[in-house]
């Protein structure tokens, strides 16, 4: 890779990172609505509801999930692999008996991957 390239992405990244602090600085999960925290990779997407004040995950999903997996054929970066990833997560969220979450984007637009996320556990009954 270039040296050009190498700080053009070490640059979005840093910027990712500041958002994602800005947005952390508000945004703090709880037991009664805990937090929804979106990370994506160029290959994955992962989900977590995340309780902030005792510092555990309530429940997890990620596009690595076998049950994901099955909803998904083919790649497991797009917009179709995000959907089942928001489904599955909503879906376990839901069996611990969590209905409202606070979302995280993490950083990243809300756009594409990490709107199939949102929308598909909005789909599940999950709200925020």
């Amino acid at each position: 890779m270039s040296e050009y390239l190498q700080k053009k992405t070490r640059k979005r990244r840093q910027s990712r990172k500041r958002s994602h602090l800005r947005v952390r600085n508000r945004v703090r999960g709880t037991a009664e609505r805990p937090r929804l925290a979106v990370f994506k990779s160029a290959r994955h997407i992962y989900a977590q509801v995340i309780d902030d004040v005792a510092g555990r995950t309530l429940a997890a999903a990620s596009t690595l999930d076998e049950d994901v997996r099955k909803n998904v054929k083919g790649a497991s970066g797009n917009v179709e692999a995000a959907k089942a990833v928001g489904a599955v997560v909503a879906e376990r969220a839901m069996k611990d008996g969590i209905e409202q979450v606070v979302f995280d984007r993490g950083g990243f637009i809300f756009h594409g991957k990490v709107k199939a996320v949102a929308d598909a556990a909005r789909e599940q009954g999950l709200k925020f």
